[in-house]
């Protein structure tokens, strides 16, 4: 054994003739080094408070107070990684299972005899007394990898929950932080429904890396953004020569998420036939693979996500009824930001840092006035839109953030004195005409829709409406092309 893998022993021991025993035993391993030898626990945990130990050997029954299992757990606690060999007088033969049982959930790795045919120089049989030493030694080294391992996952998770960071002091997230917390600890397949922007994939990755699956995969799906001719291989895979082109067999993102969580971000845009193989898995937790020669077995947590009201598609026949149940065992609601305005000052701090970290040495001020504007407006676009209003503010390149630059950057005009909101209509002393406040209302809101899309049919298509009817609005608003 080379000298990086010198095995460092504490022996407790308080008669000396089993002392000389156990050292003539381990002299024929050289790599075997006794450091210290105690008569008693207490000096026993002194030592390795100080010392560099890998293994300690012990005597079941020592002078002092401190003793058997409870002298084990004692050691367990200063350094759990350690690993304890138990020697004992008590019976030649040792046969008493309760005895062996309550020494190794105590903690100990292995016990032994003292007395073996050659009583008078050995502790053991010889051969597997050394064996011992050294396989707790590679034991003790295993778990000091696992735990570094352990550790630096455990940074990385620190790091992507810092990065995806829940922001909000309202009475409505502190309780869906709860949620979150409680959910985490089940294995319960999750539904979490909320409108477009409210942060949904936020909290499946919170309930993820709080769990015990947190070591395993996080795997995230938008079941919108694949096409629906190849949702299913993507989703379950396929074997070789199941289709044409199909020159290898794949791996579906169900078994790439095998022992950890899958998130199936707007699960209502799932077809039905994939609907069908995804409740297979919850039910069985079987993949139904393209071409499949076997069963494949998986086991994943699905949390789901939707901005769709999924009981109202069940009634439509869009959406399968036992895969919306098997679905919505746990329930979170994500709040739009609109029922928590209170944290908008938290939330644009916090994107202030993110943004402008990389290219302002100072953060633009807020003003109050800023901050009640932005409170004000009712945010179709939750906590998304208030993140990009956050980045068009930042390049103004202002040290103060002014109400007309939030007001530029929501995208309504300052002559319009307000921002998208009725708040400001409801005046008695200034009474308009219906048909005044529904055509203001209108080209407002048109204007607001064509300022956060590319094209006009794309805002036609937000609306709901034809782009020939839309063009057709346009005009009657006095809304330049």
């Amino acid at each position: 054994m080379s000298e990086e893998r010198i095995i460092n022993v504490l022996l407790i021991e308080d008669e000396v003739f089993d002392v000389q025993r156990v050292k003539n035993t381990v002299k024929q391993a050289p790599y075997i080094h006794i450091l210290h030898v105690v008569p008693n626990g207490n000096e026993s945990l002194d030592i390795l408070k100080k010392c560099p130990i890998d293994v300690v050997i012990m005597d079941f029954q020592i002078a002092g107070g401190l003793q058997g299992e409870s002298l084990i757990q004692a050691i367990k606690t200063i350094n759990s990684q350690l690993q304890i060999i138990v020697i004992t007088k008590m019976t030649i033969n040792q046969t008493d299972f309760k005895f062996a049982n309550s020494l190794i959930e105590a903690g100990a790795y292995w016990f032994c005899t003292k007395y073996p045919g050659d009583i008078e120089d050995y502790i053991y049989q010889p051969t597997d007394f050394v064996l011992s030493i050294k396989n707790a030694w590679e034991k003790k080294k295993l778990e000091e990898a696992r735990s570094l391992s352990e550790n630096r996952l455990n940074k990385n998770i620190q790091a992507v929950l810092k990065d995806k960071k829940i922001i909000g002091e309202s009475l409505v997230i502190q309780k869906m932080i709860q949620r979150i917390h409680k959910f985490a600890a089940t294995q319960a397949s999750v539904l979490i429904t909320g409108a477009s922007g409210t942060g949904k994939e936020l909290v499946a990755t919170h309930i993820h890396y709080k769990s015990p699956r947190k070591y395993e995969p996080f795997v995230t799906v938008n079941c919108g953004g694949i096409p629906s001719e190849l949702l299913e291989s993507e989703l379950f895979g396929f074997e070789k020569g199941s289709f044409t082109g199909a020159g290898h067999s794949r791996e579906g993102l169900f078994e790439q998420a095998d022992g950890g969580t899958i998130f199936l971000d707007e699960i209502g845009e799932l077809p039905l036939n994939a609907q069908s193989k995804l409740l297979r898995v919850l039910q069985e937790g079987e993949i139904d693979k393209i071409g499949r020669r076997k069963q494949y077995k998986v086991d994943v947590r699905v949390i789901a996500a939707s901005n769709k009201k999924l009981a109202e598609q069940v009634k439509k026949k869009a959406f399968r009824e036992d895969l919306f149940y098997r679905l919505n065992v746990l329930q979170i609601e994500v709040p739009p930001l609109a029922e928590r305005l209170d944290d908008i000052p938290l939330l644009v701090s916090h994107f202030l840092n993110i943004f402008a970290g990389d290219f302002l040495e100072n953060l633009p001020v807020l003003t109050e006035e800023s901050i009640q504007i932005l409170k004000s407006f009712h945010w179709p676009g939750n906590v998304r839109q208030l993140q990009n209003v956050v980045q068009r503010i930042l390049f103004s390149y202002e040290d103060e953030i002014t109400p007309e630059t939030v007001r530029i950057a929501i995208g309504v005009p300052e002559k319009e004195n307000h921002i998208a909101s009725f708040r400001e209509q409801f005046n008695p002393a200034n009474i308009q005409m219906l048909r005044d406040i529904e055509s203001h209302f209108r080209r407002e809101y048109i204007q607001f829709v064509r300022s956060h899309s590319d094209t006009d049919a794309e805002a036609a298509r937000k609306l709901g409406i034809a782009p020939p009817n839309f063009h057709r609005m346009c005009k009657e608003l006095g809304i330049k092309g």
